[in-house]
Parts: structure tokens; sequence; C-alpha cells
């Protein structure tokens, strides 16, 4: 059977298998059993095949009110960080035929305009990392499946949330410095209100007053590398003793403490020790390298689909804590002894 020039559509399958378009609906939407015979069934595939047919799934979907769309919020693209979330997450939809759409919120980490208004018709679920509780109202309200990053899962609108274990990182990092023989350490916390943070703070505290004869400051700064190098600077010329570590809450921060310490004159690590947080490519440019914990961005991604998936499909998603590692370079020693 010759094809034509032009897009075949259900009503050529249709006449070329004399059958109506219902037919073929729902012998293409294996919906055909005991509606209509299996010759005719036969007859309307090979008819498709030999036109080259294929059904308008878009199309379709929009009919049945799904478009197998997720929309993925993330802060504002400014590491790879959640580049590596979005690959993640993608490659998992793809893979049960769906697409992501990503909106990195242009105010960056922190409550986002609200980006569902227009859109809210054509999404099947959100996935939402870093973002303020008044920017989900809208989702909440629409009764669109919720799955939250880095949240709280105790007070989490979602319907999900899916987290790294951020407090283990943390207990690695400080049971590393610990062990080198650190007592005095500064705390280079992000200037953000989120949970992921208050994780990061509660969890180094803890640590730290479970071990007698340690002494904990905090300083905290935006996330960027001329915020960090001004707070570090403050709190390295404050009267008082010395921190002979820090732990940065990121690698960003720990870029900016970096600076910082050059510029006092400080050694890296023999006069002072540097730990991160995210393991970003960052983290092997910086000389030394970074001491670091590495967050799978990537995984994140996917057991935020995979969480989704299972939202849709009204099963229990997986709840446990992704594990993160510590990986040692050469920013960390044992503290300098005059």
């Amino acid at each position: 059977m010759a094809r034509s020039s032009t897009r075949p559509t259900s009503r050529d399958v249709a006449q070329a298998a004399g059958v109506s378009q219902a037919a073929v609906s729902l012998v293409l939407g294996e919906k055909w059993r005991g509606r209509v015979s299996e010759t005719t069934a036969e007859r309307v595939r090979e008819a498709a095949r030999d036109l080259g047919y294929r059904p308008n799934l878009a199309a379709r979907n929009l009919r049945l009110g799904h478009t197998r769309t997720v929309l993925l919020v993330v802060p504002a693209l400014t590491t790879e960080f959640f580049a590596g979330v979005y690959t993640g997450a993608a490659r998992v939809a793809a893979d049960h035929g769906f697409g992501v759409v990503l909106y990195p919120s242009p105010e960056g980490i922190g409550p986002a305009r609200d980006p569902f208004a227009s859109a809210q018709a054509a999404l099947d679920g959100v996935i939402a990392s870093s973002m303020a509780a008044d920017a989900l109202t809208a989702i909440r309200g629409d009764q669109l499946p919720l799955v939250m990053l880095d949240s709280d899962p105790t007070g989490s609108l979602g319907a999900a949330t899916v987290n790294l274990d951020i407090t283990d990182g943390i207990r690695q990092v400080t049971d590393h410095l610990l062990t080198l023989g650190h007592r005095d350490v500064l705390h280079l916390a992000a200037d953000v209100p989120s949970w992921t943070f208050d994780v990061r703070r509660h969890a180094l505290a803890a640590r730290m007053a479970a071990t007698p004869g340690t002494h904990l400051r905090t300083a905290h700064a935006p996330i960027s590398i001329e915020g960090a190098l001004t707070a570090t600077t403050t709190a390295l010329t404050a009267p008082g003793p010395r921190p002979t570590a820090i732990v940065c809450d990121d690698d960003k921060l720990a870029a900016g403490a970096y600076k910082a310490l050059r510029r006092l004159g400080l050694r890296i690590p023999q006069d002072i020790s540097v730990t991160g947080l995210d393991d970003l490519a960052l983290a092997t440019a910086l000389d030394p390298e970074l001491t670091t914990v590495r967050l799978d961005a990537e995984l994140f991604g996917e057991r935020g689909m995979h969480a989704l998936l299972a939202v849709l499909d009204g099963r229990e998603p997986d709840r446990q804590d992704i594990p993160v590692h510590l990986v040692v370079r050469g920013s960390t020693a044992p503290p300098h002894t005059p």
C-alpha cells in the first residue's frame, strides 16, 4: 500500500482497514478486547503499520486531562548541582514517558513568583526544591501532586519528601576534624532561611557539644564567594583565639574562605583546615583541593521523580534519605602546634 506524502490520520487507517474510526481508537488504545474481533484488530494494526500511522499521544493526553509533564522548581542555576538534579529527574521521567520542564526561580533561593497560574492545566505534578511554603500555595490549592526536595518531612506541603542525609554528612565532616585533633571550629553558615541549612547548623552544634573541650563559633554569609570572603575575614580578625578549622555550608562558601585566608597570610591546611559540602567541580579546582561531602545530585533528581511517579500511581514512595560521602582531600590536616 503506497504511503501518502502527508501524515496519515486515524481516518486513513479506518478506511484502509474497512472499519470505523472508533474501532481504530479501541485497537490502538489496547481497549478492543470484547468489543472487536481479533481478526479486525489485526487488520487495523496492519493498516496502521502499512501507512506508518502513529497516534497523537499529546492530543490524547490532553483529552484525558493528562500531559505527562512535570515541573521541576529549583533555585537560580548558580551551580551545577541543580543541573544534575534536572538530569536525574529527566532521565527517570523519559523512561516512563514523561517530560520535565525546568523552572529556575528568578529570585534564587527563597520565595518565588508563582510560575503555575498559566500552566496548572498543563501539569501532572511538581517537584520543588528550596522554595518557601507561600510560593507553593497555588499548587496545593489546585491539588497538583507535589514532591518536595530538601524539606522538613514533618512540615512539608508535599505528598512526599526526598532528602539527602545531610545530618550524616555533617557528622562525617565533624568526626574527621575531631579525629585530626581540631577543637576550635568556625562554622561558615549560609545566611539562607532554609530547612537544609538549619539541619547543617543543628548537626554540627550537636556533634561538637558531644565532645568535651570543643568550641564552636558561627559566621553567617550569603552564598557567594565575596560574601564568604567578607564573613571569614571579619570572624578571623575578631579578638580571641583563632579557630583551627572552618566548616562551610557549601563549596562556594569554602572558595570565599580560601580567598580570605590567603589575604590574611594563612596557609591551608598548615594554619587552618577548611571543609565544604556538595563536591562541585569547584572543589577540585581549588588549591589545595577541598575536603568536602559528595552529594549525588543526579540520584537526588532520580529519587524525586520516582517519588512523584509513586504518588501519581497511588503507591508509597521510598522515604529513605539518600546517603552522602565525605571526600578527604588536601584542605584538612591536624592543627598546627606552635
